[in-house]
This record gives C-alpha cells, sequence and structure tokens, in this order.
C-alpha cells in the first residue's frame, strides 16, 4: 500500500458550508445526529463478514473515556433498501465491490444531497482485499469521520458561544476561542482562566494556561504531564484542604500532531481528585506562541458520574480545537491529513 492509502486525505472540511446548511448553502439540513453512520452494503457482504467487520471498526471504544463507549452509533442496510429518504442521512459509508476496480480505494464528497454531510465510497475489487485494506488503515475511516463532526461542532459554536468567555481569554492571552454559553463560572489567576458548567453533574469545563518556552524539551510526555499537574493543583481545589486535581498518570496518552499546520502536543485521558472521590476524561492541546515566546495550553475535561460522556467530552474538545493563537489567521476548522477525491451525487 502507498502512502495515499495510509494518510486519508488533506484540508478535508477547509471551505465547507455550516453545519446547519448556512454558509450559503442551499441544500436541506440533513438527518441523524453527530457520530452517526449509516453503512450501505450489497446483501452478500452482510453474511461474509465484510460488514461486520467494518461495524466493529466503527463500534471501537473512544479513547480516554472511564468506561467503554462507542466511537459511533451504527445502522446498516442493504443497497436495495438505500433510497432517496436514507440520502439525506449526514454520515454514510457505501460499500462498492467491482471486479473492474485494480485496488481498494477510499473517495469521499461532502454536502451531496444535504449539509452537513459526508458520503465515503469503499472501493474494491473483492471482499476479501477490503478486508484486508481495513485490517491495516481502518483506523484512518474512523478519525475521518470524527473530524467531520468535530468540524460541525465547531461550526455550531461559531455560530453560538460564550461572548463573555471569548473577551476574557482575549484580554488575559491575547488568544480567541469560542466556548459554548454554559460556561458561565470563570476563575482568573496569574496566566491561568477557567471556565465551567458548574452545575454538580454533567459539568464542562474549559482551561487556558500558558508558559515561557525554553526548548524542545517542553514538550515531552512527562513535562507535560508535570506541568499540568503543577499548574491543577494550584488552581483547581478540591472541597477541602489537601484535596486538588491531578493527571491519573496510567491512564493518559501524550501524542505528537499538528493543528492548523503547526505542531501540537495532544493529551488525553483521565483525571482526578487527590483524596477525594471525583474524576472523569480530559483532552489538551500544547502549542508554541512563537509571537510571545510561551506554551499555550487549552484543556477540556467533563465531570459525569454515571453518565456517558463522548458527546459531552467531543462537544469540549471542539472547543479546545477553536482556540488561536495571536499570530495565526483566522481558520479554527480541524482539517485532515487526506487527499480529498470528490465524487458526484447520483441523479436517480
Amino acid at each position: 500500500m502507498n502512502r495515499y492509502f495510509l494518510i486519508l486525505a488533506t484540508a478535508l472540511i477547509m471551505g465547507a458550508c455550516g453545519g446547519n446548511g448556512k454558509g450559503g448553502s442551499m441544500k436541506p439540513t440533513s438527518s441523524g445526529k453527530p457520530y452517526e453512520i449509516l453503512l450501505v452494503a450489497d446483501t452478500e457482504y452482510f453474511q461474509d463478514g465484510l460488514v461486520d467487520s467494518l461495524t466493529a471498526l466503527l463500534e471501537q471504544p473512544v479513547p480516554g473515556l472511564p468506561q467503554v463507549e462507542e466511537s459511533f452509533e451504527v445502522s446498516k442496510i442493504a443497497s436495495q433498501s438505500y433510497g432517496s429518504t436514507l440520502r439525506y442521512c449526514r454520515n454514510i459509508i457505501i460499500v462498492n465491490i467491482d471486479r473492474t476496480f485494480t485496488a481498494p480505494k477510499i473517495k469521499f464528497s461532502r454536502n451531496v444531497y444535504a449539509a452537513p454531510q459526508m458520503i465515503m465510497t469503499l472501493q474494491a475489487p473483492d471482499s476479501e482485499s477490503l478486508k484486508e485494506y481495513l485490517g491495516e488503515y481502518g483506523q484512518n475511516v474512523v478519525d475521518f469521520f470524527t473530524r467531520a463532526d468535530m468540524n460541525w461542532e465547531i461550526d455550531l459554536l461559531k455560530e453560538k458561544h460564550s461572548d463573555f468567555v471569548q473577551e476574557k481569554v482575549q484580554n488575559q492571552f491575547g488568544c480567541d476561542v469560542w466556548v459554548p454559553v454554559e460556561l458561565t463560572k470563570t476563575k482568573t489567576a496569574k496566566d491561568f482562566f477557567w471556565a465551567s458548567t458548574d452545575r454538580g453533574y454533567r459539568d464542562m469545563s474549559f482551561v487556558v494556561y500558558s508558559y515561557p518556552y525554553t526548548d524542545p524539551e517542553t514538550f515531552t510526555g512527562e513535562y507535560c504531564l508535570n506541568k499540568r499537574d503543577s499548574v491543577m493543583k494550584v488552581n483547581i481545589p478540591g472541597p477541602k484542604d489537601g484535596q486538588y486535581m491531578q493527571t491519573a498518570r496510567p491512564y493518559v496518552d501524550v501524542t505528537d500532531s499538528e493543528l492548523r499546520g503547526r505542531y501540537a502536543q495532544i493529551a488525553r485521558g483521565l483525571w482526578e481528585m487527590k483524596n477525594y472521590d471525583m474524576g472523569g476524561p480530559f483532552v489538551s492541546v500544547s502549542r508554541v506562541d512563537e509571537k510571545n515566546g510561551r506554551v499555550v495550553v487549552a484543556e477540556a475535561f467533563v465531570y459525569a458520574p454515571g453518565e456517558e460522556k463522548k458527546n459531552l467530552m467531543r462537544r469540549m474538545e471542539a472547543a479546545v480545537y477553536s482556540l488561536q493563537l495571536p499570530d495565526e489567521i483566522d481558520e479554527r476548522r480541524f482539517s485532515f491529513v487526506v487527499e480529498e477525491v470528490v465524487v458526484e451525487p447520483d441523479n436517480d
């Protein structure tokens, strides 16, 4: 397999219309919720394991959560039943097996029949070659749709966000950001800002902090978590003395990534309150603000004991990705490292 198949595309959503069909699009609003996928395949592939393999791939657990929650809710339908109504679903995967194809290939098109909408076509000469391909590169399919719906979340935040938090972050850090309007309680300290819902249930929090950039060693995983713990210990206490937020070290993954063409360090996992029965998932993104010689960290975490946390975290993760450093262009959408292959809609 060449690199084209390994890295699923570049600049996917740049310039796409708004998440609710706005932004100049005259397409009807798509049906379904974020992180739902309609899987379309011929009946025989329901029987030979291909559809089951795809379903298992899409239903794998969301990383960084304290309990198992599926990445996507998958609905399956035979190709002959894929009519005009179902074409308005927001996320669709179509399996196209034909011996005229020489190798497995992925195509996608956006806002074909409705908006927002992503239609991905998985084509291959036979079922076995597609299974093999998905076994090696299937995670790219999951990442593709995760990021597509993340962009939809960012579009919604663009239309409706907390002007109060936006102004606070601009004044303190010179950065721009969109967070949900529900985050009404705030705390400000030196090089630190925290906004939260503070409801006691299904709580969402957004944090920005900064510190001087010295050298590349700043971006080791150990340094990242040590810095996080030192900042949270001082600024996010528990209800009693000796209680404070800390990272649940065995359950955190720190990776090198890229955001808006720049290096980004992403930490994802669990937080806990020391000496207190409280915790949940978090995600943080650390980047260098070259203009000001500092590292700016944007983080989201939630507290929702006994409830699903996937959609809460994804909404807050969109807020994290919306943060714009002082010298960045006005582009907050979450782009892909994938080459776009646009497929024209069928007319029938």
